[in-house]
């Protein structure tokens, strides 16, 4: 990144810029990432013997899912004679409130030693990121070898209005969840790509997608697969009290007003904070090094050629995936017609994968960048290749998150958090405002949102209906604790990839600008996002059609 042409800007920056500029000095003084998680697996190890001689544990209750009854697969074809509506209704997995006590186990015992050695290449195996993250990258890696991206971001630019494109990065990256992992692999590289189209900062439109996408990861305008996984825990925990359970509704309307407030904040903070610290970017320089950087407002006859192949492409793609979805039977169509587990939702990776394989190739074909099929394969080669440093951080994380795991450590400090809000004399707005900090900072070692759901539904669900809470509202501020800290925790499993993309743009780039830009987003929408749960809760606001804030 390049300075500023105000000497101001440089030599007198304010008490926050001295702050997150410090903060990225030292991160980027942290070791390699590789390295980084090779140290934290040793801190693990020790730790966990230790507090294993201790004989560190807890019990409590929580919420256990049992595996489905049938092994039913979503290409069985449901018009066939064996055919039965019942083996659907069994495949759904059930959760269970059970009593555990949960002890520290260490990694140095015979059993932690065998584990370490046994579960070396099934815990890479098993990291589901690795193949998410390829799968992603193909249809991606075409469309951009091809020219498609920028021909895209150039047209959005061009016919957006300039004063909105932030917010439309952003609100994107908030709907994106419906779509999990497409959104961290696809849309951060197009936010850094928008800005820089526009002759802005690419590491601030880097920063605004990664902040829609994971700050604001927990709530939507649409149901998403989370909903339905988070309501059947949030179920099981409400039969502890004999209370009526949730429908997939029961936040919807929390979610949207959420949704739309949070991509406003996110929008400010990039405008107003991010860019700002960041200073100009050296544009000239960048674009001579980037030849296939193009003007926005001129396309050439073959680009506009290759961007109509591309839109017949897509419309052709999206007519497939409606026949596929739309008719009774259809294979892509959930017979129950239950949209949590939808064979759609779980194929929108594949889809969205497809749809920019099948543009690119299009609109390489119409524009002349693709010349035969050996093009083609030569990007997906090209962008796999450009992935192998990621894979080899992708190996030791995986590793490192295997070892945690298995120490049980992240589940006993979980519920230990967990039993000093139990013992809280305190009101339940009070409550509601602890439950979202811990969650928070539970969120920092423990990222994942049905995780930690699992165990704190058992615990604040039966609590907050004795002080008059609803459930709903307990998910709902659940749902604020869990999502604003993901762009700061370094346990991210997405945060080498976007260190990845910030070095397309600044070679320097590492862990601390990372975290140095995603500071100011991490707080100001914990800050704003929970002003605005304490306001709706205030003003009684239904979360849902039905669902007050409390009984």
């Amino acid at each position: 990144m390049t300075a500023g042409k105000n000497k101001n800007d440089n030599d007198q920056k304010g008490g926050m810029q001295k702050l997150l500029n410090g903060i990225e000095k030292l991160g980027n003084k942290v070791p390699h990432p590789v390295l980084m998680f090779l140290y934290l697996i040793i801190l693990i190890v020790v730790l966990s013997h230790v507090l294993y001689l201790f004989n560190v544990s807890v019990t409590e209750e929580i919420v256990v899912r049992e595996p489905p009854y049938t092994d039913y697969e979503y290409y069985n074809d449901p018009s066939s004679p064996g055919y039965r509506e019942e083996d659907y209704q069994d495949e759904k997995y059930e959760y269970v409130v059970e009593e555990k006590t949960i002890s520290i186990r260490s990694l140095l015992t015979t059993e932690g030693i065998r584990f370490i050695f046994t579960s070396f290449v099934p815990n890479f195996q098993g990291f589901g990121v690795v193949a998410v993250t390829f799968i992603a990258m193909m249809g991606a890696g075409v469309a951009e070898a091809a020219g498609l991206m920028s021909a895209m971001i150039r047209k959005l630019v061009k016919v957006a209005p300039r004063g909105l494109i932030t917010f439309i990065i952003v609100f994107v990256g908030v709907v994106s969840s419906v779509a999990t992992d497409a959104g961290y692999l696809i849309l951060i590289p197009l936010g850094a790509a928008a800005f820089i189209t526009l002759r802005r900062h690419p590491l601030a439109g880097l920063a605004a997608a990664f902040a829609g996408v994971s700050a604001v990861f927990g709530v939507n305008i649409i149901f998403t697969p989370i909903d339905s996984m988070l309501t059947e825990i949030t179920n099981e925990a409400i039969s502890l009290s004999a209370g009526t359970p949730l429908s997939l509704a029961a936040n919807l309307f929390f979610s949207i007003g959420s949704s739309l407030v949070m991509a406003i904040v996110v929008t400010w903070v990039t405008d107003k904070i991010v860019e700002p610290r960041l200073g100009k970017f050296d544009f000239e320089v960048y674009a001579a090094e980037h030849p296939e950087i193009g003007d926005a407002n001129e396309f050439t006859p073959e680009e506009k050629r290759g961007l109509k192949y591309a839109v017949l492409a897509s419309l052709a793609m999206i007519v497939l995936v409606l026949v596929l979805t739309l008719p009774s039977g259809a294979p892509l169509r959930q017979p129950e017609g239950y949209v949590g587990s939808s064979p759609l939702l779980d194929s929108l990776l594949f889809i969205i994968t497809m749809l920019f394989f099948v543009a690119g190739v299009a609109y390489g074909k119409g524009a002349g960048t693709f010349k035969s099929s050996n093009d083609i394969i030569a990007a997906v080669t090209k962008t796999f290749q450009g992935l192998a440093g990621l894979m080899f951080m992708f190996l030791m994380i995986a590793q490192f998150i295997a070892y945690f795991n298995f120490t049980n450590m992240p589940t006993v400090l979980a519920i230990s958090m967990a039993g000093v809000l139990e013992t809280l004399n305190v009101g339940a707005l009070p409550l509601l405002i602890g439950l979202i900090l811990v969650i928070m900072i539970l969120n920092i070692i423990l990222p994942g949102v049905v995780p930690k759901w699992a165990i704190f539904a058992p615990v604040f669900i039966p609590i907050f209906v004795r002080l008059g809470v609803a459930p709903q509202t307990v998910l709902a501020a659940y749902r604020v604790g869990d999502s604003p800290l993901n762009v700061i925790t370094p346990l991210m499993v997405y945060l080498p990839f976007v260190v990845t993309v910030a070095q397309r743009y600044d070679k320097k780039s590492g862990i601390g600008t990372v975290i140095a830009l995603m500071l100011p987003y991490a707080f100001v929408v914990a800050i704003a996002w929970t002003l605005f749960f304490v306001l709706w809760f205030i003003l009684g606001i239904p979360l849902g059609p039905g669902y007050p804030v409390s009984f």
